[in-house]
């Protein structure tokens, strides 16, 4: 399982990242494993506020689906259209081209609210039991 260092991390294992005032957000690679061949990703539009566990939009896979949730609260910027059109590339770049949509938290300080890349990896660790 591969972790971004720079990220932090949701029980519902999604990842974000801070890049200026934007948070990038998408799903891990724990995940991304766990879901298989993802098929189908539906994303939010632009502009659009969610509150923190809310359902922004939802990914399908040949295995299952499962709603993408908002880590915090905020306001989406930008979504990342590749992703939309070529959704496999989640699968093998969750962290990097897979990223799924940018956006501006409600309050920064939630940053702190997030698990850590070691608290995450513990997190899998304890559900693999």
């Amino acid at each position: 399982m591969k972790i971004d260092e720079k990220a932090r991390y949701t029980r519902s294992h999604e990842w974000v990242r801070q890049e200026g005032t934007l948070w990038t957000y998408g799903i891990t690679d724990h995940a991304q494993e766990s879901l298989s061949d993802i098929v189908y990703v539906e994303l939010p539009g632009v502009g659009e506020p969610f509150k923190q566990g809310a359902a922004l939009g939802a990914l399908e896979s040949v295995k299952a689906a499962s709603d993408l949730l908002m880590p915090v609260s905020g306001t989406v910027r930008e979504v990342n259209e590749d992703v939309a059109s070529s959704p496999e590339v989640i699968n093998s770049d969750p962290f990097n081209q897979g990223w799924l949509l940018k956006f501006e938290p409600e309050n920064p300080g939630d940053w702190e609210t997030l698990l850590s890349p070691a608290d995450y990896e513990a997190l899998c660790a304890s559900e693999g039991e």
